[in-house]
């Protein structure tokens, strides 16, 4: 029996310890009717865009089973006469942590000269056919993705990558450019056109594609409504974002650029700043967010443009009068969403909220952002029986209509008194002399939660737009 919890117990922080997955490969032949040319064969009528896989398996190796979960996805652009196997620093490290790469095999050759253009098209292709195969039943891939996705490329396939998203069916949710390079037709126009996040990385030594003709040149024609950064490695080369390749080596050894750095160097901060950035966009990790803005602004080998104003959520805190519960929503942007003891209240979702549960508990505000992101309020504990306001049951006071979009009526059956209308926050809006069929003008003010006090009650009026 203890030769058995031992065991047990090994296998168990083996378990937790083992946190990266095997790295699978498959080829796949996608094709484009409505188009000619291409790479590979088998795909169908039209172009053909031979594509190479690599995703999260169970066993490494050649179309093996690929793990028991959900996957976002990254199509992968090839730099000027790179084959994708130029690449293999990337997919053995983003596979392992659980990304399906995709490398496009098209517009590789010296001559005739690659059309960009095509190949943008072949990332949109690539990646559009593969979502499709997730939702076919029986495919390899079938309940795989995750449903976010990312285009990526280096040099040439970073240019077309700017070119691929600009297309009216792309179906990308972030772009990230390595030393992006300018294209025919110009990725820079493209770029106008670029409405989703964007990263760029850039090398300071970058003589093939200098920054001020390429890289920042594509950044700076970006939509600034967009959330972008452009990330600068200080002495950095434009081949060492791809592992050695005779043809872009060649090039850059020809071009006169003074690097400073080795190729480990410039990949291990590659990984640093892409790593938390694309588990925040892709895997809904929130708090990677933080260590993704914590990089941006620590570390010395790297410049960076942040032209970004997001924020992970914030939360306004709860005001309780009896059993109404109150808040306010801090950004426009958020949605809220009341729940009781850990669990979503159907329905809950205005800034205010009245308790009819006999059952004692915690109530919180929670406000969700955009990417699903959400912050907390501190928690309000119910004790049933106990929350309620002995004077609002017995006053002489009442008003209508609430809730009320402008004026309201006082009805008043004891005597004149002060009274005050004081906002969510505890400020005091309005003074004035409570008595019957008095009126109160609130169509000036936002809509949520008011409150008419006096020395003994309080009542609470919902204001709407």
């Amino acid at each position: 029996m203890k030769k058995l919890l031992l065991l047990m117990t090994s296998f168990l922080i083996g378990g937790m310890s083992f946190s990266q997955f095997q790295v699978g490969h498959t080829t796949v032949t996608y094709n484009d009717a409505t188009r000619s040319g291409g790479f590979g064969s088998g795909g169908g009528a039209g172009r053909q865009i031979q594509c190479e896989i690599y995703y999260p398996s169970i066993i490494a190796g050649e179309d093996t089973p690929i793990e028991f979960s959900e996957f976002p996805v990254i199509t992968f652009g090839h730099g000027f006469a790179m084959s994708w196997d130029a690449y293999s620093n990337i997919w053995e490290h983003l596979v392992p942590k659980g990304y399906i790469l995709i490398f496009p095999r098209t517009e590789g050759g010296l001559l005739p000269g690659p059309s960009h253009l095509d190949f943008g098209k072949d990332l949109v292709v690539a990646t559009n056919r593969f979502i499709q195969d997730c939702n076919t039943p029986g495919n390899f891939f079938v309940s795989k993705y995750n449903g976010k996705n990312a285009v990526m490329g280096h040099s040439m396939g970073g240019g077309a990558s700017f070119l691929a998203a600009a297309e009216s069916n792309a179906p990308f949710n972030i772009l990230v450019g390595l030393a992006p390079a300018e294209t025919s037709p110009l990725a820079s126009t493209a770029a106008a056109s670029v409405t989703i996040p964007a990263l760029v990385l850039s090398g300071s030594s970058d003589a093939v594609t200098p920054a001020a003709d390429h890289h920042q040149l594509i950044y700076d024609n970006l939509p600034t409504s967009s959330c972008l950064n452009f990330v600068t490695i200080t002495g950095g080369a434009h081949c060492y974002f791809a592992n050695s390749n005779f043809n872009c080596d060649f090039g850059e050894s020809s071009s006169g650029g003074t690097i400073t750095i080795d190729r480990a160097e410039q990949q291990d901060i590659l990984f640093d700043v892409i790593d938390p950035y694309l588990a925040f966009y892709l895997k809904h990790e929130c708090s990677e967010w933080t260590t993704f803005q914590n990089e941006l602004t620590t570390d010395s080998r790297i410049v960076v443009q942040d032209d970004c104003s997001y924020e992970l959520p914030v939360a306004n805190q709860i005001t309780a009068v009896g059993t109404t519960l109150s808040t306010t929503i801090p950004n426009p942007s958020l949605t809220l969403n009341w729940y009781f003891d850990g669990d979503s209240i159907p329905g809950a979702t205005n800034t205010s909220f009245t308790i009819t549960s006999s059952v004692s508990g915690n109530y919180t505000a929670v406000f969700t952002d955009e990417f699903g992101c959400q912050a907390i309020s501190d928690p309000y504990a119910y004790t049933s029986g106990t929350n309620s306001i002995s004077e609002n049951e017995n006053s002489s006071i009442s008003f209508y209509p609430n809730p009320t979009t402008g004026i309201i009526t006082l009805l008043n059956t004891g005597e004149e008194k002060e009274a005050h209308l004081v906002s969510i926050d505890g400020k005091i809006i309005q003074t004035f002399l409570l008595k019957n069929n008095a009126q109160i003008n609130l169509s000036k003010l936002n809509s949520g939660v008011y409150f008419i006090q006096t020395e003994t009650t309080t009542n609470i009026i919902n204001k709407q737009n």
